[in-house]
């Protein structure tokens, strides 16, 4: 019996795409994207868990939590990390491309530092405060106790996860001071800031080096807070989060199930440590 050229073709385009969808899972190949803050972690995660894995390979790159999320949608990443959570536009595109919601992994947790120039009196600030320095209500050092030297803002790009979380948590949704200096990524902000006396930025607490690290109020009665990890586990330092990790549930089994495991787990979570971030309390990794 002889097939015709038609059904052929059609049959070997849906293997092509069986093959694409499940390749990682066969192969042992995973890839992730998404979030600038996570990039380093992500990177020391794969690296560990390759060499106890040695036929498992792992590709990690960045471009922040909505080019992530966008990647996971056009199902050309199996991971999207993220530092927000995604929102409910981009579960909707991910149920319209793979008929399911996708599985949140929440894998870390940090605190969003503000970060000023060593040479700055300045110790600490309230949220509204910093409402007022980030949309550009406040634009010199004096006004909150500091030299007379007008104020240098660093933010991130849009598609960041920080960016978002920041301006939705900080400054109930208001856009950033239009003078506002946009970098894209987190180190790149600790970079200008350390170079800056004037400047003040944000961040995940593992990059603040070279700089100092503002105690946060959330208000003006209250007292101010270090980003420690003690202050962000107990979530009294104000601007704490979740770090997440999310995945396509078709793809959530074999060895991603296990790379994602093992993330969680006390060896995974010992490398959070070592990164400068806050490990999971072993009771919210259920």
């Amino acid at each position: 019996m002889k097939t015709s050229s038609k059904t052929w073709l059609t049959a070997l385009m849906a293997a092509a795409a069986l093959q694409f969808q499940t390749g990682a899972l066969q192969a042992g190949n995973i890839t992730a994207k998404g979030s600038d803050t996570l990039v380093t972690l992500a990177q020391k995660w794969a690296e560990v868990y390759m060499k106890k894995n040695p036929d498992t390979k792992i590709q990690v790159t960045g471009g922040g939590s909505g080019t992530g999320f966008a990647a996971l949608q056009n199902q050309t990443t199996d991971l999207a990390n993220a530092s927000r959570p995604i929102k409910p536009k981009e579960v909707a595109e991910c149920i319209k491309a793979f008929k399911k919601r996708p599985t949140e992994y929440k894998v870390a947790l940090d605190g969003l530092s503000v970060y000023v120039h060593e040479s700055n009196p300045v110790q600490e600030l309230t949220i509204e405060q910093l409402d007022l320095i980030f949309t550009g209500k406040v634009t010199n050092w004096k006004e909150l106790g500091g030299s007379d030297a007008s104020i240098t803002v660093y933010s991130r790009e849009n598609s960041s996860g920080t960016y978002e979380f920041f301006k939705e948590h900080v400054l109930g949704g208001k856009d950033f001071v239009s003078s506002a200096q946009t970098l894209q990524g987190t180190a790149q902000v600790v970079q200008a800031v350390a170079k800056e006396p004037k400047g003040i930025g944000y961040g995940g607490a593992a990059y603040a080096e070279g700089i100092r690290q503002l105690k946060i109020k959330k208000d003006a009665a209250s007292p101010g807070i270090a980003p420690t990890e003690e202050n962000i586990v107990n979530q009294t330092y104000p601007i704490w989060r979740y770090l997440y990790i999310y995945v396509n549930p078709n793809l959530d089994k074999g060895e991603i199930n296990a790379y994602l495991k093992w993330i969680r787990s006390d060896e995974g979570q010992s490398v959070v440590k070592d990164i400068g971030y806050f490990p999971l309390p072993k009771n919210w990794r259920s």
